[in-house]
């Protein structure tokens, strides 16, 4: 790598800072750091090439959304089995007219037509009847399709990914349930229930265990056959857009700027391990410049520098928790991963002996975490603003028979609610009265049960030192373990041995353009997966004010993986048919870039 591209690199990094991840042992540890303490500068004997290499597809995320979408690049094509009989009779006579034809090379918006499903993107929609007909009735009929491999309908394509391919799957507790039936978690070809040989728990499990589901991601991408295309332990941190001219050569930002130091200095320490084609393509256009680096062994970090025609963005939404903004969120004690209570546990740094566990949000990370505490019998303060009868609780939306831990969760936070009236029967239970903030540290009581919302339909499962606080949101932390809540007409205080702040998380995109804000369908607000989601094109998931750029996953707003996989379709399909008309598909160079 030339001088000035090391010192380009330099200048980019220290004003890009981003949460990375890092996996140590079986735990994820959440550490900000600065991507330039990580990213150590190559020697600059590095020797500089005329190109970095060009590549078709660049899929930034390694979770379901990217293998999905690197099955359909890979050549794996779906067509209408013969031997079955869409329930939708609808469909299945639209499906019956073009049979012959492979699902990505029909029209789908025609197919999309008048389907109603739990997804706003009707793709998505169209492909999870297709691979789960009458899902939401409750029915398992088998798919309606059957994947060929077809060659020439291959893209070569790089997915990048922080880890091993699963994406966030393999940074969860691994006891937990998942929210979807193991069925739903599954990817195209390859039925869940095989890989985990069968196993069938009892009617609530039919769910997994995310343990089960990151080692079925990470098994499929083997049996596909889809290793070559994944990366594994990158690290984005710049992807930005470039201009083609007419004579081949190209312009960063439809110029060329020498103090900048341009792009086609880019080093050639790139990805080591396979090969994968390029495109020789001369023509003017648009090319996205990717950079990053590998951590590879000994804690190397190898900086990498790429062209794509085309960028998916499939990095998923729990990059970055969402934050309280009040005063001691910064403080050691104070956490938002559910994962830091369940090493705090197993490090035996929480027992019954201490002082109890706050734990902010009203979500199913916030049952996960609740449930983690009281089955190692650690008392659990639990706040949240909602009502216990607001209908958007998630709760409300469970039916109880598949997931009764929640239900459990959901009757505690209702009936064993903190009440101002203190007991005599409980003289060990001190009661909590409103204060002002300048006693609040003299003032640290233990929460008092509501008794009189213990009758009729508290269950016999309930844990006893779980105290919920609804309608309550947290005024400060402070620096000896205490908190202070402030409820309708109070303020309360209590000591505390550990905080969880689980009230949602949302996308990175910190290596676009102002944090992607001008994607969004709000461009004027940041990222959101529920508020404001990446806007795109619904039949291709190209980004309406980005060509070339496409997203998928949570970031659109497809949050379960059933409904993901619709935007591996739309983006297939898209492709594809862009490059049919080209006359010829995949121009390959054979250059070993990866």
């Amino acid at each position: 790598m030339s001088r000035l591209i090391t010192l380009e690199y330099s200048r980019e990094l220290r004003f890009n800072s981003t949460e990375v991840i890092y996996k140590r042992g079986d735990a994820a540890v959440g550490l900000t750091q600065r991507v330039a303490a990580a990213m150590p500068l190559l020697e600059e004997t590095t020797l500089p090439q005329e190109h970095p290499p060009i590549v078709p597809v660049v899929i930034i995320g390694n979770g379901p959304s990217g293998i999905c979408l690197s099955y359909l690049l890979s050549g794996y094509t779906p067509y209408l089995d013969s031997a079955t009989v869409h329930p939708n009779p609808i469909l299945y006579k639209k499906l019956q007219e073009t049979k012959h034809i492979p699902i990505t090379e029909q029209d789908l918006e025609y197919l999309s037509e008048g389907l109603e499903g739990r997804s706003m993107n009707p793709v998505a929609v169209l492909f999870d009847t297709l691979l789960h007909p009458n899902a939401d009735y409750g029915y398992e009929f088998p798919p309606v399709l059957q994947w060929r491999r077809d060659k020439q309908q291959h893209i070569p394509h790089l997915v990048l990914g922080r880890a091993t391919p699963g994406g966030a799957w393999h940074a969860m507790e691994g006891s937990m349930l998942t929210i979807s039936l193991g069925i739903w978690m599954e990817l195209p070809g390859v039925n869940y229930r095989d890989l985990n040989n069968g196993k069938r728990r009892d009617v609530t499990s039919d769910r997994a265990t995310p343990e089960e589901i990151s080692s079925y991601y990470r098994n499929y991408v083997k049996l596909k056959g889809l290793q070559k295309n994944f990366v594994d332990n990158t690290y984005v941190t710049s992807v930005h857009k470039l201009c083609r001219g007419h004579d081949g050569e190209v312009l960063e930002n439809g110029h060329t700027d020498e103090a900048d130091g341009g792009v086609g200095d880019c080093g050639d320490e790139v990805f080591k391990g396979n090969g994968v084609e390029c495109v020789n393509n001369g023509a003017s256009g648009v090319l996205w410049e990717v950079r990053g680096f590998q951590q590879v062994q000994n804690d190397t970090h190898i900086p990498f520098c790429l062209f794509a025609e085309n960028v998916v963005l499939a990095t998923g939404a729990s990059d970055s928790p969402i934050r309280l903004g009040v005063e001691g969120e910064d403080l050691p004690f104070v956490s938002h991963s559910v994962s830091d209570l369940g090493l705090a546990v197993g490090q035996r740094k929480l027992d019954m002996n201490s002082d109890p566990v706050l734990i902010v949000g009203a979500g199913l990370s916030a049952a996960d975490a609740i449930l983690c505490a009281c089955n190692s019998n650690i008392r659990v303060l639990h706040v949240f603003r909602k009502s216990v009868d607001d209908s958007d609780l998630i709760f409300k939306q469970l039916p109880k028979t598949m997931y009764p831990e929640y239900h459990k969760v959901y009757n505690m936070m209702c009936t064993q609610t903190y009440t101002n009236v203190a007991p005599s029967s409980a003289p060990n239970r001190p009661q909590a009265v409103s204060i002002a903030s300048s006693v609040c540290a003299k003032m640290c009581p233990k929460p008092q049960l509501a008794i009189g919302n213990m009758g009729g339909n508290a269950s016999v499962g309930l844990f006893p030192d779980y105290t919920s606080f609804p309608e309550h949101c947290v005024v400060s932390f402070q620096s000896d373990s205490k908190c202070l809540l402030q409820g309708i007409n109070s303020l309360k205080a209590f000591k505390i041995s550990m905080v969880l702040v689980l009230i949602g998380t949302n996308p990175s995109l910190f290596f676009l353009k102002g944090q992607g804000k001008y994607l969004g369908q709000d461009p004027t607000k940041p990222i959101s997966c529920k508020q404001n989601p990446i806007d795109i094109h619904p039949y291709t998931f190209e980004c309406t004010k980005e060509p070339g750029l496409f997203a998928m996953g949570p970031l659109v707003g497809d949050n379960f993986v059933r409904f993901l996989k619709g935007g591996a379709l739309g983006i297939a399909s898209c492709l594809l048919k862009r490059l049919k008309k080209k006359g010829n598909l995949i121009s390959t160079v054979g250059n070993n870039f990866i």
